[in-house]
């Protein structure tokens, strides 16, 4: 039984592109967004790999990526489950504002606590804490049956909703997530055991050529 797990972060976004702080606005992909979308699902297509189902958020730079990778591997007619407890984690106040702003509004180090901290929310907004209390109860239920049925299983989703899963699949402290970022457009290849533990893990390097 393959039991096979892919996470995708989406493609670079236009808030990504103007260093804005994101969370549940929903700008679209830029044109190399969509080139880093079309690349993963290229990759995933040399390396082999195919998918049953996909999983994805309500933000449509999430849903797009998704639609492209699957396009590019002949998959657009699976199964597509779109969640809200995918969605990234939700700034709050920050929302839409520049980051280097907000640096020189509330300072670097209270900026960066509440970008990488694990329990310490921006105002208005959701620690990364929060968000694994919504990633995770969802991924148990829902997604991960699929996978321990047998079903190869893509999740396109975002940097916060992803970190939030690898902690736990990776095993990950709250200190070490900190400095964990994940790259857009780069699949992240899991495959499980039968108890749900992890089995290897392998990431797909940019570098590939896929031209």
């Amino acid at each position: 039984m393959e039991r096979l797990l892919v996470l995708a972060r989406h493609g670079q976004s236009e808030w990504n592109l103007k260093n804005l702080f994101t969370g549940w606005r929903d700008p679209g992909l830029t044109d190399r967004g969509v080139e880093e979308a079309v690349k993963a699902g290229r990759w995933l297509k040399s390396e082999g790999y195919g998918f049953d189902v996909a999983f994805t958020s309500n933000l449509g730079r999430a849903q797009r990526t998704c639609a492209l990778m699957l396009e590019e591997m002949g998959l657009s007619n699976i199964e597509v489950l779109r969640s809200e407890a995918l969605n990234e984690r939700d700034y709050g106040d920050l929302s839409g504002l520049n980051k280097d702003d907000a640096r020189a509004k509330w300072g670097a180090d209270q900026v960066h606590t509440w970008r990488r901290s694990y329990d310490v929310a921006p105002p208005g907004g959701e620690s990364l804490k929060d968000t694994a209390a919504r990633v995770l109860p969802y991924y148990i239920e829902t997604i991960l049956p699929r996978v321990m049925s047998g079903q190869r299983v893509l999740v396109a989703a975002h940097g916060n909703s992803l970190r939030a899963l690898v902690m736990v699949l990776d095993h990950l402290g709250p200190a070490t997530i900190a400095g964990l970022e994940i790259a857009t457009g780069v699949p992240l290849v899991y495959r499980l055991n039968d108890n749900t533990t992890v089995a290897s893990k392998s990431v797909l390097e940019r570098d590939i050529d896929v031209s």
